[in-house]
């Protein structure tokens, strides 16, 4: 029965793959001949005309497919997935989790190719936020952190809507170097659809994995472009916003004290979050940096962990394989951590390497500025 699970989740991977993969290349050809190109400004990494569409493919994808599949499991009662009772407990949610997704797709079309003030951005955020808990999906337990166990609902489902637009601008934040945000979500992602299937949550296992499958293909275009031309593509914020939603809905899912979901484990929030801790520490730190040299905290700059691991002297590439890495170790690292430690303990060594990274990559910054004054020096 394992085995017939695990085949019913490679089945919509490999054809959420294909479909991006073949979809991928008509969006460039389009954008090239429409010119529809990101734009360049002294903030932007790249001096080129890109176009910024590929994010068009993710949230169609994501639900056909995801509707398909929930069709033929329904007529089939393929394995050990029982829609009897997720047709009441879980598949509201999911039917939600569409919602939003073609709410933030639309929403980021427009932007895309218009402009929206971001005021009108947020308000679509927090609306779409909102029908986690609508859905019966809220952060409802603590697990221990801060000595918090069980959160009422007044305050959790607040608190789930603050953290789900904390998570979709995050996502959106980290978007400035070449698979950078692609690569994140989608070692997030497959952390936590490996993670649902091991506990037998199979219907989250699927939608995380048919996210991977349209990833993937969007991943090679974005750094390494077509085989002919080279021409590479951006995701946008069509991509980055409904990719931070469906990561979002997965890790609060999982997170949630839900036995209809899964069985209890009492790292669930630590490991759940873990696959997030690069992109919403990293947002956490420039908005304190922002906050303190008294600029505006929404306002763009180049202090993001890329740009500092860039000025540092990494290549592109090395850095995008750094950041990977990083991202991976700290799920690792939790994983297991949540095993013998205590939460508070787990999420205070995350801060500790957290901050010693930084601290590293601050020591090789100042030594390259210095060297290139000597050298200017001696010119």
């Amino acid at each position: 029965m394992e085995l017939i699970n695990w085949f019913t989740v490679m089945v919509p991977f490999l054809c959420a793959m294909l479909l991006s993969w073949g979809m991928m290349p008509y969006i460039i050809l389009i954008s090239f001949k429409k010119r529809l190109f990101d734009p360049i400004d002294s903030r932007k990494l790249h001096q080129n005309a890109i176009p910024r569409l590929g994010g068009v493919a993710f949230a169609p994808i994501q639900c056909c497919v995801l509707i398909a599949t929930l069709v033929c499991l329904y007529k089939l009662n393929i394995g050990g997935i029982d829609l009897h009772v997720a047709s009441w407990i879980i598949l509201p949610s999911m039917a939600l989790l569409l919602c939003g997704l073609f709410i933030l797709f639309m929403v980021g079309i427009a932007d895309d190719l218009i402009g929206v003030d971001y005021k009108w951005k947020f308000v679509a955020q927090i609306m779409v936020a909102s029908l986690l808990p609508l859905s019966g999906i809220w952060i409802n337990d603590l697990y221990g952190l801060g000595l918090i166990v069980s959160l009422p609902a007044w305050f959790g489902m607040p608190l789930t809507v603050f953290v789900v637009v904390l998570i979709i601008n995050a996502i959106n934040l980290i978007d400035g170097l070449d698979g950078l945000c692609s690569g994140v979500v989608a070692i997030g992602v497959a952390v936590l659809g490996i993670l649902f299937a091991l506990h037998g949550a199979w219907l989250h296992a699927i939608f995380a994995f048919i996210t991977v499958a349209v990833l993937v293909p969007f991943f090679y275009f974005n750094v390494f472009g077509t085989s002919r031309r080279r021409r590479r593509i951006f995701m946008g914020d069509t991509g980055s916003m409904t990719l931070g939603f469906s990561i979002a809905f997965l890790v609060i899912s999982f997170a949630m004290n839900n036995h209809h979901i899964k069985l209890f484990t009492e790292g669930s929030i630590v490991i759940a979050f873990s696959t997030l801790i690069v992109p919403l520490l990293d947002v956490a730190r420039v908005m304190y940096i922002r906050w303190r040299q008294d600029k505006p905290v929404f306002k763009p700059d180049r202090n993001h962990l890329h740009h500092k691991l860039l000025r540092a002297g990494l290549s592109r590439h090395s850095a995008l394989l750094f950041i990977l890495v990083l991202t991976v170790l700290f799920c690792l690292f939790n994983i297991t951590a949540v095993r013998y430690l205590n939460n508070n303990l787990v999420l205070l060594m995350d801060l500790f390497l957290w901050l010693g990274f930084h601290r590293m990559f601050n020591v090789l910054e100042k030594k390259r500025l210095i060297n290139r004054l000597q050298l200017f020096i001696n010119l």
